[in-house]
Formats: structure tokens, sequence, C-alpha cells
């Protein structure tokens, strides 16, 4: 709605310009915003403060003579008055937010979309989480942060596509494999010295047995260097397969999966390599290749081949996000745990010395999650065997409360996972809570139908009927879905929705336990029926974008 707000004070903008009450030398940026007091009105704005240097006049006068050109708004605006220093509030007639809940009636399931993205091509990269062992939960907060953003921005009208990295190149696909090696001879009752830094979990276990039950013991006639090629092949893919399924069922699906090792295979890190060694980017010291990525901001030089010849990550990575821009997509994306703080500046750098502007790249730090019982902490850890899976978090509490509350705060921020009370189902829960919602609506549709009462169509709907405060509180909840969307595309903010969809519900509940839906007066049920069916679109759209069902009944 702040679109159509900003279209009004433009217009009278202009108006003011033509009769020359003001000069407006350059169209300025208008920002609408909502009142802290709603008895203010529905939205305000401080454009006229903004002006008074260029037009060289007191904030007051300039939104007088604003005030006075808004005053009618096309038969939209009730009351516009200014207030303090200059600020201009606006009052909507009850028919400017009536006609504009008819459109969410029209819209269904396209309700919130819109075309601020202008299609632009983006690549978001999430979770790549190295495959050596299961997911655990902060794979899988990435892992709902990822797939929620990629659906925000697909309804923003960005042309999205969503990738997985898989890290198959490596020391720790050496370690995976030699581990797995391991533990096959000793379950063949071989004895094996198992060092401190290889893969502990019950996983590679169960990996080794599965080998044994395919292939017997034709291994323990191989020497380590003859068997390794085969179990670091075989691990790499049983665990893979295993993160496939997890995110699966986890509603997380990729439109594409990327080798690292493709790029080796195709000369890609090589060829990077060179076109930046040509443009004199890259040099040698202490034995060792540096990229100069001090030169584009980061804090210093990096290394890209070790003393010992190896080739870091971060020599792959160059290749990798070479390749996605040659692909064609003009944004890239990357969620990156939180300890990968430190790699945002340097592949900002890495962007600028490939020739392409930084803010082509954007990273989203993810931070740590911690598990709880009530007050109490679940142990964690990620080599010892002792890890809490995702798969162990989704089997106890469930998809739908584990997406919602990985998606309840900002990403960036830490998370504190209560495993009790997503089980709940009392209005404690959050996502209970706004689930409940929808279901309560359904049912009463299903009472009013064996009534013989059907929620109205928008060609034949009265909405004249809805004028209780708490209504019109509902109506401008849900229609500032679709500009909620918009902001959460713009600044990659994803928990702006559960934090909506909540504030949302709480309004629906009050006003469900204040006023009667189906009532003896026929026009208001038929009015208050469209209203709760516009709010059941919202609410599904919502939890549709948090990749949450919204269930009919509870």
């Amino acid at each position: 709605m702040n679109h159509v707000i900003e279209q009004l004070v433009l217009s009278a903008l202009h108006k003011a310009k033509n009769n020359g009450d003001l000069e407006i030398a350059e169209e300025p940026e208008i920002v609408i915003e909502k009142p802290k007091d709603p008895k203010l009105g529905d939205f305000s704005t401080n454009l006229a403060m903004t002006l008074a240097r260029p037009e060289r006049k007191n904030p007051r006068v300039i939104a007088e003579v604003i005030c006075k050109y808004l005053k009618n708004g096309g038969g939209q605006v009730e009351r516009v008055e200014m207030a303090g220093p200059g600020f201009i509030n606006l009052k909507m007639t009850q028919s400017f937010f009536i006609s504009r809940l008819l459109k969410v009636a029209e819209s269904g399931d396209d309700f919130g979309c819109s075309t601020v993205g202008k299609g632009q091509k983006v690549l978001v990269e999430y979770v790549s989480a190295n495959p050596t062992g299961p997911l655990h939960v902060g794979h899988g907060r990435g892992a709902a942060v990822g797939n929620t953003l990629c659906n925000i921005l697909k309804k923003a009208g960005f042309d999205i596509k969503s990738e997985y990295y898989v890290n198959d190149v490596g020391n720790q696909m050496n370690i995976l494999g030699r581990s797995t090696w391991l533990r096959y001879q000793e379950i063949l009752h071989k004895t094996v010295e198992f060092p401190k830094d290889h893969y502990q979990g019950d996983y590679i276990k169960d990996i080794a047995q599965e080998i044994i039950d395919r292939h017997g013991e034709e291994y323990l006639k191989k020497s380590e260097d003859e068997a390794l090629p085969f179990f670091r092949q075989y691990a790499a893919q049983w665990v893979l397969e295993g993160i496939k399924t997890d995110l699966k069922e986890f509603r997380v699906e990729f439109d594409g999966w990327f080798s690292e090792k493709t790029l080796y295979e195709d000369d890609s890190v090589d060829n990077a390599l060179g076109w930046l060694r040509e443009k004199g980017f890259v040099y040698e010291k202490d034995g060792a290749v540096w990229l100069k990525s001090s030169a584009f901001q980061d804090e210093k030089d990096r290394v890209i081949v070790k003393q010992n010849g190896d080739q870091t990550y971060f020599c792959s990575d160059i290749a990798y996000h070479q390749n996605k821009v040659n692909r064609g997509f003009e944004s890239l994306v990357d969620l990156f745990g939180a300890d990968h703080h430190g790699y945002v500046p340097r592949m900002q750098a890495v962007m600028q010395a490939l020739g392409y502007d930084r803010d082509v790249f954007k990273a989203l730090l993810v931070q740590f999650v911690s598990l709880k019982r009530g007050e109490e902490k679940v142990s964690m850890s990620t080599r010892s065997g002792e890890f809490v899976t995702l798969k162990e978090v989704v089997d106890e509490v469930g998809v739908d409360a584990t997406r919602y509350f990985f998606l309840s705060k900002s990403s960036d921020s830490h998370l504190d996972f209560d495993l009790e009370l997503a089980k709940k189902e009392t209005p404690e829960n959050p996502v209970f809570y706004i689930q409940y919602a929808h279901a309560r609506i359904c049912n009463v549709f299903l009472k009013a139908q064996n009534q013989g009462i059907a929620v109205p169509g928008v060609a034949e709907v009265d909405l004249t009927p809805l004028v209780e405060e708490e209504e019109f509180a509902l109506i401008k909840n849900i229609l500032a879905f679709p500009e909620m969307i918009e902001k959460s595309a713009q600044t990659k903010e994803v928990h702006r929705i559960s934090h909506y969809l909540h504030d949302l519900v709480a309004k629906f509940h009050s006003y469900y336990n204040k006023h009667r839906v189906v009532t003896e007066n026929q026009p208001l049920t038929l009015a208050r029926l469209f209203l709760l069916h516009c709010l059941q679109i919202t609410i599904r759209n919502g939890l549709t974008v948090m990749g949450i069902s919204a269930p009919e009944k509870m």
C-alpha cells in the first residue's frame, strides 16, 4: 500500500509545483511509514523535512502546502494533518482499504507477488556442507533460511536458481575415505589404529558395513593405497545421498548440484588463475602464490597455492564464482556459517579482481543454533560422533516446527531452539499459534457451510457492514503482506515473515474472541466470511513461503 500513498503524495507535489507553491527541482525520494500511534493516521511521511533545504522553506510551511493538495486525494483520503516539525499524517477512507481487500481474493495464491525484482537473475547457493557426514542443526538453519529466501525472491519477481556446492575435493575427503576403510577392517576383526582426527560418528560404521554386505572381505586383500580411492568415492556418495534425502524431507530441493571436482577436470581453476596472473593480481612470495586481495578492500593478501603446491579452497572458489557469472547470473547470494565472516571481504575482492562489481556478490551469515529442552542445554559436537543431526530434530518436533524456529530470528543472530516448546500444542508455541488460526478459519467456513452459507465471491460481496475497528486493523495487516515480501526480498531478511504472521494471527484471535462471524445478520455474516477468506489466503501464502504447511484441521 505504501506505493499507492507514494503516488498520492507525488501527485500532490506535482500540483504544488504546477501552481508555483513549490519549486521541486528534482523528484525527491518519498518515504512512507506507519505512525506509532494509530490515532494519528494510517500513513506518515517526513517529506516536508527532506525538502526544507532544496526548497529553502520551513518544513512546516512545506507540509501545509502538501496537505492542501492531499486533502481530497481522489476520494481516498479521509483526513490529512501536519504534526510536529513537519510530519504529514494521512488517514484513509474505509473504501480505500475495502477496494484493495477485494483484490486479495482475486489474487489468491498470487497475493503477495510483485515485480520489484524486475526479473534479475540471481543464484542463491546455500547449505553446501562438506559431504563428510550427516547435516547437523546448523546446516538445517541454513537450509531453511536459503530455501525461504529463494521463495521470497521468486514471489518478489526475481529470476531465481538455487545451488548446492559439493566440496568433493581436498583432504577432508581423504580422511572420510580412510575413516571408512579403517572401520571396514575393524568390523572384519582386523586390529587397526583409528586416529583422533578421523570421523568418529556411527554413520562411518554404517557405510563400512554396507560395503561388507556388498563386497565382503574383498578389500582386506588390498593395500591402503589400492583401497582408498574406492572407499573415498563410496563414502562420499553415501553421505551425499543421505544429505539429499534429509533435505528433501525438510522440503528443500535445489535446481542444481555443482561438484567442485569439475572445476579441476575442465581446467576452470587453472584458467581463472591464469586470467588473474595476466592482470597482475597474483604474485609469488615465500614459495606460495598469493592474490593481491588487499588492493580490493580486503584486509590482507590471501594464499591461493600453498608452499607444498596444494591449492586452497579459496583457489577453487575463485573459479566457481567466475563460473556463476559466466552462466549469466547478475547477482550471487551465498549463505555462510557465522565462522566464515572473514571470507566475505575476500570474495568481494575476488569479484573486483575478476572485473565485476563487488556488489554482485552478497553473503548472508547464518549464526549458530543451540538446542534446549526448557532451560537445559542439549550437548552438541561435530566430530566426536555425538552431534545432533537435522534428521533427529525433524523426527522429534516435525518439519513445520523445525523450519519455523529456524526462521523466527534474524539469520545473523544466535538462535536458542527449545525442543520442548516446539512440540507444545498451545498458543505459547508460535508455529502452532499461526497454524491454529488457519485451521480455525477453515472450521468457521465448515460451520457456515453446514448452515447453508457459502463464502461470497468478489463480484457479489458487500463489505460495507464491516465497521469495527478490529476488522479494519485486520484488513490493514492483510494488505501489508505484499510490501512485507518486497522488503524481505530487498533486505534478504527472511525472519520478517514469521514476525508478520504472528502479529497478524494475534489480531485475528483477538477479533474472533470478541466478534461472532456467523450471525443472524446475513449481510454482516457474508462480509465477515469474506474477510476471513482473505485472511486465510494471507496466512496460507505466508506459511507456503516459509515452507510450512497450512492445516485445515488441528
